[in-house]
């Protein structure tokens, strides 16, 4: 019997990364959503496209948890989405109590599971999913850095004209405004890319950076986007499943690492089939650090509005 796999939130988050996991044809699929027929009905459509792109992933849908039983990974993307003029952070209540459903249902249904959470705000949910099934912080990771990382490492393809294969970046910190892009880290085929743009080209890439999801948002006027976060989240899924041990970064809990305790995110964690395999510090500049600790700050704020 292949693995299983469980996607939680047919929207278009979910539904492209269960087609994502289906066209690897790794593991079987598990699409839950709580409208009737909307799950069921793009699991249906995925089976049926196996024969003409050959993949023989079986793919099940339905309102019911009972069909995630023993899933060895379950990604979170249910939830509201970001509109126009919305930030993360006016998601947090209504996101909240979905979320904290869905996570007790996962402990039932998937009791060894590694969750990975993806719906926003991506910390705070990561923190309550974590807080929720009570387990320990490596079976618990929330989908930020590895988008984040992508939509910086491809603007700066973009300015450069070179391919976003030369491009080696992190982005950590929260997944919203407060991110920090590491660009003293960053390189083109091992040049700093301080060397390759001017200062004010570069801060105005980070900017965009952190606005990444929101000009999606400000596009498409009636959703957010969901081929990029789908991606992401896949190639964790993948690195899960497959034990590829790769250095991502990710929304994880830090106990002590970049001395704080007690909040997520984003840094660069090692992933494979345990799940978190290690949290690795990287060294920040003085503003890097700086600019974590607003981020943590900001976290930390955020938590107290779940809370209240």
């Amino acid at each position: 019997m292949r693995q299983r796999v469980a996607v939680i939130g047919a929207g278009n988050v979910g539904a492209t990364l269960t087609q994502r996991l289906a066209e690897r044809d790794l593991v079987d699929l598990a699409l839950v959503d709580v409208v009737e027929g909307l799950a069921e009905g793009k699991a249906l459509d995925l089976q049926e496209a196996g024969p003409i792109l050959g993949y023989d992933t079986r793919v099940v849908g339905g309102t019911d948890y009972a069909i995630i039983e023993g899933a060895q990974v379950v990604v979170i993307t249910s939830g509201r989405a970001r509109t126009p003029g919305m930030s993360r952070d006016d998601l947090v209540q209504a996101n909240a109590r979905i979320v904290a459903e869905v996570t007790r249902q996962v402990v039932v249904r998937a009791p060894e599971a590694i969750l990975v959470v993806v719906t926003n705000p991506l910390d705070a949910m990561t923190q309550l999913a974590l807080q929720e099934s009570g387990w320990p912080r490596r079976r618990v990771v929330g989908m930020a850095g590895v988008l984040d990382t992508a939509r910086f490492r491809s603007f700066l393809a973009e300015a450069l004209g070179v391919s976003v294969g030369n491009v080696q970046a992190h982005v950590l910190g929260g997944h919203g405004d407060t991110m920090v892009p590491l660009t003293g880290m960053t390189t083109v085929a091992g040049v700093p890319v301080a060397r390759l743009l001017p200062a004010d080209r570069l801060a105005a890439i980070v900017a965009r950076t952190r606005d990444g999801g929101a000009e999606v948002v400000r596009l498409l006027r009636t959703g957010s986007a969901y081929y990029a976060p789908s991606a992401a989240a896949a190639q964790m899924v993948e690195a899960i499943l497959l034990d590829r041990r790769v250095v991502l970064p990710a929304a994880v809990m830090l106990e002590g690492e970049y001395g704080l305790t007690g909040v997520v995110m984003g840094v660069p964690v090692k992933l494979g089939a345990a799940g978190v395999l290690e949290v690795l510090e990287v060294e920040l500049t003085p503003e890097e650090r700086a600019a974590f600790l607003r981020s943590a700050d900001a976290a930390r704020e955020l938590l107290q509005v779940m809370a209240g």
